[in-house]
Formats: C-alpha cells, structure tokens, sequence
C-alpha cells in the first residue's frame, strides 16, 4: 500500500484548507469583477439604448419627410390632376373658336362662353400673346417672317394655336409667326 492509502484523512483536511485559502481570495475579487462586470453592463444598456435612440429618430425623420412628400403631391395632384382632361378639351376649344369666326350663331356664341368661364374657374387660362416679344418659354415658333417695321422685330405678328395656362404652368405653347 502507498502512503496515500494508509493515511487518507490526513490528506482531506489539508484539501480543505487549501480549498478555504482558494476561496477567500476569490471571493474578494468576484467581489470586484460582479462590480466590473455590473458597470460593464450599465455601459452596454447606455450604447443600446443610445443605438435604439437613434433608429427612432432616424425612423421618425423618414416617417416625417414622407408625409410631407405625400402631402406636397396631393396638393400638386388636386391642382393639376385635370391637366390631361384640359389638354383633351383644348381641340375642342378651338374648334368653338373657328366655328364662332365662321358664324355669329348666338347659341355657340353661348355655349362657348360658359364652357370657358367654367375652364377659368378650374384654371384654364387663355394666352394673350399677339404684339408680345417671342419668348421661347410660352411660344413656339412656327415660321418667321420680315418685318415691316424696325419695333416688330422679335415680337409675335400672328397666333396660328392659341396657347393656355392651366394654374399658372404652360398647359399648350401658343404657336405663333414671329418677325424677324
């Protein structure tokens, strides 16, 4: 038999103190490192909270630049949302125009001047260019031709289609002869 065999009590409480001085020491430095370990978790609530703080925000400012997009489209779609009716209508127009020169039919005459006051009323407005100076925004040039005189220069001598606005934005070019 080994000397382990012979005398195993007096090895058990030699283990347990070593086991007691083990512990002690540990104890005092869990102590510091739950202490650690607590800060540690302090600090990473801190950033995930400060993280999820941002993502609301970020969320919020997206969510708040999309209603105001949205709301700016609605307001341009109430607005010109009849612009291809308008465009649709606007041959029509000129042929209550053409048939009004060719005739002084009272009832046209009629006819035509409440449609157009009901147009104005939902923003169709007529272009009054003729003696204006050629602008290559409103006017589409059609043909040129000589001036009579030095002033007509540059300016519309003759409408050929009547152009329209339709809330203040260019619906139809008027087309129209300029002198040159």
């Amino acid at each position: 038999m080994s000397n382990k065999d012979k005398h195993p009590e007096k090895e058990e409480p030699i283990k347990q103190e070593e086991i007691e001085n083990q512990e002690s020491p540990n104890t005092e430095a869990a102590e510091p490192e739950a202490e650690a370990t607590e800060a540690d978790k302090v600090q990473e609530m801190g950033e995930k909270l400060a993280e999820l703080n941002d993502k609301y925000l970020r969320l919020y400012s997206e969510y708040e630049n999309y209603r105001k997009r949205t709301n700016i489209e609605k307001a341009d779609l109430l607005l010109n949302g009849s612009r291809e009716m308008m465009k649709a209508i606007l041959p029509v127009i000129d042929d209550f125009e053409r048939a009004l020169a060719a005739t002084q039919d009272e009832g046209v005459s009629l006819i035509y001047n409440k449609m157009m006051k009901i147009l104005e009323q939902k923003g169709l407005k007529p272009m009054n260019v003729k003696g204006e100076k050629f602008d290559e925004n409103l006017h589409e040039a059609i043909t040129r031709i000589p001036a009579t005189e030095d002033s007509q220069k540059g300016l519309v001598v003759d409408v050929v289609e009547k152009g329209y606005y339709l809330n203040d934005k260019v619906l139809r070019y008027a087309k129209v002869v300029v002198a040159f």
